[in-house]
């Protein structure tokens, strides 16, 4: 977890009177991606917006909203307006009155050390227009728990009208924070652990082994059809379709296990094209998937709450393990199609066990029996940090019991 500094004063900090709030759009990409992208490079842009939807553009709150005093930002692509809330959100335990990000901090973690619930985020940081690309957190930045016209807010010093004291930048700016660990999502998207069901049916696949083979494994060239044209050089990983990911409500097949296979490189380009394996852990065979190493995907949109109401499961865990931890990649069977977006939070629940209850409907000493189902309860906390029509993926942010496939996942409460 990240340190934290001593406060400036036991008192809440606040600004002077007379500043004048205004609602401002938040941004989810603060590297200047606006959108999610599918994995299948080969693919075109009209079947990119129809994997890669676009977060909605208002935030629904069941607080009601502060008028601001000047006309709001008109929100563009992902970047959802934030609320101005007359409720306070309630703070973490020990919440600090300053706290100097650090290379390696995320969103998360940062959301986490002031609020107790981290997805209410964007309703208290106040963001100052003064600032240059005012949504960017960096290394080195001072954030300060301020209260503005009664409201408790999380703003940057950095160029803010409020100043604790005259301090300069030791940290380049770099790269901005992001909202999860990267290295925790990028292996389970390149190396291809599950593939939607639209995805899988548009990646390139193995035609044939050059050579007297009947299976590849490194060292050999296998020609390659699917999709437009790559750069040589395209890197790849291989990957075999396993089995199939059936939603648990309609038992439509949704999405494939993903087996991987080896990496490999594009080494000459036409149709069929030529890649070269370089690794491989196991055979590859003909109709394996080729998915590209470089995913893009936004990774700084911020923690929040669904725009609407959500009731899915969990339909398979990356590696297969038959326990979830924290930091470790799910699939939920809720998609775009039920407003879900890079960003919401997912509560987890484990279903209430089915317990005979052997006093009901008898007198003492007689026999009887009942069946009851106890209540679900609360096991974990998700981020959604990918979507596609129906399936999700989403990283285990919180485990505070055992987490196991078909655990439900609603709003968080």
């Amino acid at each position: 977890m990240m340190e934290r500094l001593s406060t400036m004063s036991p008192a809440t900090l606040s600004l002077k009177s007379g500043l004048s709030l205004t609602v401002v759009a938040l941004s989810l990409s603060m590297g200047g991606c606006s959108t999610v992208k599918s994995m299948n490079p080969f693919g075109s842009s009209d079947d990119d917006a129809a994997t890669a939807p676009v977060a909605s553009s208002t935030t629904t709150s069941s607080r009601s909203s502060m008028a601001s005093s000047q006309p709001a930002a008109q929100p563009v692509r992902n970047e959802p307006v934030m609320q101005m809330v007359s409720e306070s959100v309630p703070l973490a335990a020990g919440a600090p009155n300053e706290y100097v990000v650090k290379k390696g901090d995320t969103l998360w973690d940062i959301a986490s050390t002031f609020l107790r619930d981290p997805w209410y985020w964007p309703e208290v940081w106040y963001v100052n227009p003064q600032v240059e690309n005012p949504h960017l957190i960096y290394p080195g930045d001072v954030l300060a728990l301020v209260t503005i016209d009664g409201q408790q807010r999380i703003t940057t010093v950095r160029g803010s009208a409020y100043r604790l004291s005259p301090q300069a930048r030791i940290t380049p700016l770099t790269e901005s924070v992001a909202s999860i660990p990267y290295d925790q999502i990028s292996s389970f998207l390149s190396k291809g652990m599950v593939l939607e069901k639209g995805q899988a049916e548009k990646l390139p696949y193995i035609l044939a082994t050059r050579g007297d083979h009947l299976i590849a494994s490194a060292g050999n060239d296998v020609y390659v059809r699917g999709g437009a044209p790559a750069p040589t050089g395209t890197r790849y990983s291989v990957v075999h379709v396993g089995d199939e990911l059936r939603d648990p409500d309609d038992n439509k097949v949704i999405g494939y296990q993903g087996i991987y296979i080896g990496e490999g490189a594009l080494s000459r380009g036409g149709d069929p094209a030529t890649v070269s394996l370089t690794d491989t852990h196991r055979e590859a065979l003909n109709g394996d998937r080729l998915v590209p190493e470089t995913v893009d995907i936004p990774l700084t949109f911020f923690p929040k709450a669904p725009t609407s109401d959500v009731d899915g499961r969990i339909i398979s865990v990356v590696d297969g393990v038959s326990l979830i931890g924290s930091y470790q990649v799910v699939v939920l069977n809720r998609g775009a199609r039920n407003g879900l977006a890079p960003g919401d939070v997912l509560t987890v629940f484990q279903a209430g066990e089915e317990v005979v209850d052997r006093f009901a409907g008898r007198a003492l000493g007689g026999k009887g029996g009942q069946m009851v189902t106890l209540p679900d309860e609360e096991a974990g906390t998700v981020m959604v940090f990918k979507v596609y029509d129906r399936i999700g993926y989403a990283l285990v942010m919180e485990a505070t019991a055992d987490i196991h496939v078909l655990d439900a996942v609603r709003n968080p409460i």
